[in-house]
């Protein structure tokens, strides 16, 4: 955008195809289902731009362009996997019931190991708060899973990679 060769029209074209990718990028990371085939076109859009005004461009910035956008386009692929590759339905569903189940197995244990002697609140106690503490565990990781929707103080906050802040 800082070539001297370029018109200010065609400046503010390629200032607003650069701005609609990350506007793109940003709000479809914060959904759940994002579709990066959208994305794709957009970067389409500056190696066409770049191809369509070829003769206002010398060679060496169109190839620092293309070579940018081969470093965005990668960069984008990245997040996209990180937000797509989630932990396996299955894996997911074992540490439920093994949340579900365990006190059942557990409590009988703490019984043995304390003593019938020794006041039934202790083993409640105990059992909850290994409950307790393994829910939490689960919460924990599923707010990882989604580090862009912006619910938790560990999330991306997306805002502060906008152009325009």
């Amino acid at each position: 955008m800082s070539h001297d060769g370029l018109s200010e029209n065609l400046k503010s074209e390629i200032q607003n195809i650069l701005l609609e990718i990350n506007i793109k990028t940003l709000v479809n990371l914060k959904s759940k289902d994002c579709e990066i085939k959208d994305i794709d076109a957009l970067v389409h859009k500056v190696y066409q731009f770049t191809l369509d005004n070829k003769l206002s461009m010398s060679k060496s910035l169109r190839e620092k362009v293309f070579r940018f956008m081969k470093d965005l386009h990668e960069s984008i692929e990245n997040v996209y996997a990180i937000h797509s590759h989630r932990t396996p339905i299955s894996l997911k569903a074992y540490c439920e019931i093994f949340i579900y189940i365990f006190p059942f197995i557990y409590a009988p244990t703490i019984i043995f190991n304390i003593g019938s002697n020794n006041p039934q609140w202790v083993t409640y106690f105990i059992v909850l708060l290994t409950e307790y503490i393994l829910i939490s565990l689960y919460n924990i990781q599923n707010q990882l899973e989604y580090p862009f929707d912006d619910i938790g103080l560990d999330d991306i906050k997306l805002d502060n990679f906008k152009i325009e802040r």
